[in-house]
């Protein structure tokens, strides 16, 4: 899970697997699969299992699904100041980064995220905000640590852990029950014919989507 053009060298190692997974326009910032594959990786004993989104936004934030650490990366001077205030990016990081620390206003970036996790309640754990360069490798060994910091601090800390996993199961459920509910009632309204009738009253303004919709599970039992 990542780019193979960006990390032709890491794919030559026989201790690193990569695949590229187009999201295929499934909302989140993570393909569907990913997270089946991460856990044929896990359950095959990877010791480290790493997911890279497609970006940063307020409705990117399905890595917490899949993820025991997620760090956010911003970059100085590339409009992510703004980014940083979004509510949902700010709320699933673990751990955020800086990179391109070596450009003009980095300092600043570092600052104002620092300034916004003030404002936040947080729980036990405070995430750290660091700097690295990824061409020339300044501060990724910190970032390494921090990450085991954090892992260390989920095995101990029991509490945060049975939380990380609960959520994690719940969302796992929830969207396996709406995959299951939605395909049938697809494929009953196919059969009865009913989904080509409220297609057309659709298109002819006789109903709106979201009435149609309520309609229809009314019909099916769903209050």
């Amino acid at each position: 899970m990542g780019d193979r053009i960006r990390m032709q060298e890491l794919s030559t190692d026989v201790g690193v697997f990569i695949r590229s997974m187009a999201s295929r326009n499934y909302a989140g910032g993570i393909a569907k699969a990913t997270k089946d594959a991460v856990k044929i990786l896990d359950a095959a004993g990877k010791d480290i299992v790493l997911v890279e989104t497609v970006g940063a936004g307020q409705s990117e934030v399905e890595i917490i699904k899949v993820a025991q650490t997620v760090v956010v990366v911003h970059a100085p001077g590339l409009g992510d100041e703004i980014q940083a205030i979004k509510a949902g990016i700010m709320e699933i990081a673990d751990v955020f980064v800086v990179n391109k620390a070596d450009r003009e206003n980095a300092n600043k970036t570092v600052m104002d995220i620092q300034s916004i996790l003030q404002l936040s309640s947080g729980g036990s754990w405070k995430p750290p905000v660091l700097k690295t360069v990824a061409l020339t490798g300044d501060g990724v060994s910190e970032l390494v640590d921090k990450l085991e910091e954090h892992r260390l601090f989920l095995e101990k800390d029991s509490e945060s852990r049975v939380r990380l996993l609960k959520a994690k199961a719940e969302a796992e459920l929830t969207e396996a029950i709406k995959e299951r509910v939605l395909g049938s009632i697809m494929e009953n309204l196919k059969k009865e014919g009913k989904l080509g009738e409220y297609l057309q009253k659709i298109l002819k303004r006789e109903k709106d989507p979201f009435s149609a919709a309520e309609e229809l599970l009314k019909e099916k039992g769903f209050e």
